[in-house]
This record gives structure tokens, sequence and C-alpha cells, in this order.
């Protein structure tokens, strides 16, 4: 995978699903298939996906006991996917499960951190910390798991580079500031010049009126 920009799909119907990909260039992007495309129409969004040519970044945020993560996945990995989510927050045991289940495929595992809607007012009422304090705890376990990446927000990035070995994916990407559930938000180039592997961009291009010109404007903002 030599692509950086990730595409996020959700949408609940393979129409929309197909005229999104269909206007998307395997060599700018992968495409990310999350829980409302998959709960709707299933594996048919990856299949169709990856015939095109896309990597794929399955975004379901596993969160279970470690047994029933590890079957999930076993489940999953003979689809055409690169990358899967869990959550971090399902403790050490479930994050090795997780890693048990891709041991001899080319799957990458992501742990999510903390979602990129939650601000410090909400992580201190879940969590009964700031969100830069429970990325730092997540981090911690993901490494003493040594799954291959974590998903953070832009402004974790560099805490997450200096772990040296993690990867990161980084939602929460904005062309411009926005009104909507994203609160920790930053621009494609910000985000990859402070070290993000993959950024994941959803509505600014699958919501605009021409999705090809809207991939090329982020594709050429990143160089």
């Amino acid at each position: 995978m030599t692509n950086n920009i990730i595409v996020a799909i959700d949408e609940t119907d393979m129409v929309s699903i197909k005229r999104i990909i269909d206007s998307l260039d395997h060599n700018k992007c992968l495409i990310k298939v999350g829980s409302v495309s998959y709960n709707s129409v299933g594996k048919e969004a990856i299949y169709f996906a990856a015939e095109r040519g896309f990597d794929i970044f399955l975004d379901l945020k596993l969160h279970d006991i470690p047994n029933t993560v590890k079957k999930t996945i076993l489940g999953l990995s003979s689809l055409p996917i690169s990358i899967l989510t869990i959550h971090t927050s399902g403790g050490l045991n479930m994050m090795n499960a997780a890693m048990d289940a891709v041991a001899g495929s080319n799957i990458k595992v992501f742990g999510v951190t903390a979602l990129t809607s939650l601000s410090d007012k909400d992580t201190n009422i879940i969590y009964q910390r700031t969100s830069l304090e429970h990325v730092h705890a997540m981090l911690d376990l993901a490494e003493k798991a040594d799954i291959h990446g974590v998903v953070c927000s832009p402004h974790e990035v560099e805490i997450v580079r200096k772990t040296k070995k993690l990867l990161s994916i980084t939602p929460g990407i904005r062309l411009y500031k926005s009104n909507d559930d994203q609160t920790r938000v930053m621009t494609p180039k910000e985000a990859l010049d402070l070290g993000a592997d993959y950024i994941v961009v959803g509505r600014p291009i699958t919501e605009s009126d021409n999705i090809s010109a809207a991939l090329d404007q982020i594709y050429e903002s990143t160089k």
C-alpha cells in the first residue's frame, strides 16, 4: 500500500457505493468500508471495491471478549482487506487475540484510541481523563500487544510517532472548518506533515458534486 489517503464510504445502498467507487482512482486512495455500509450491504461493497483495484480498510471497530474478536477476525480474514480495526480499550488480551487471528495473512490490525468525535469534556466523563491522557494509556497497551498501528486524531499523531513502531490512521480530516460531529480535526497536509501514515477523508469527497475532482484536490494538497 503506497497511498496514504483513505476515502470513507458510509452509504447504505450499492447504487451509491458503486457510484462513489467508480468516481475514485485506486492509484490515489484506499477505500474504507465502515459499519454503516457493511451492515447494510455486507461483503458486496468490499468485493466491488477490490474488483476495481482498491486496497480496503474494513473499519468495524471490534470490541468484545478475546475469543469472540478472534473468531470474528478469522471469519473476516478471507475477505480482500488490507486493514481492520479493533478498540484498544478492549484490553491487552483482546488485542493479542486479534493479532493471533491475522497471523500468516497480510492484514494489519489498527486499534482505535479515542473517537475523534470526543472532546476533552466527553473523555473526562467516560474515562476520567483528557483525550490526550487516554490516548497515551491506549498507546502503551497497543505497544504491548504489538499491533500494527492505531487510529487517533491528527492532534495525537506526534505522540504515535514517538513510539517508533506504531503506524497511524487519522480521521477528522477536513479541507476547511466545518460544523459537523468531528471535534479534533486538521487539514490533510497538516496531518501528513506531522507524520500521519494514513488520513481518512469522507464527506468532503463523497458528498462533493465532483467526487473525482475533490479527491484530486486533496491528493495534490498533500504533495
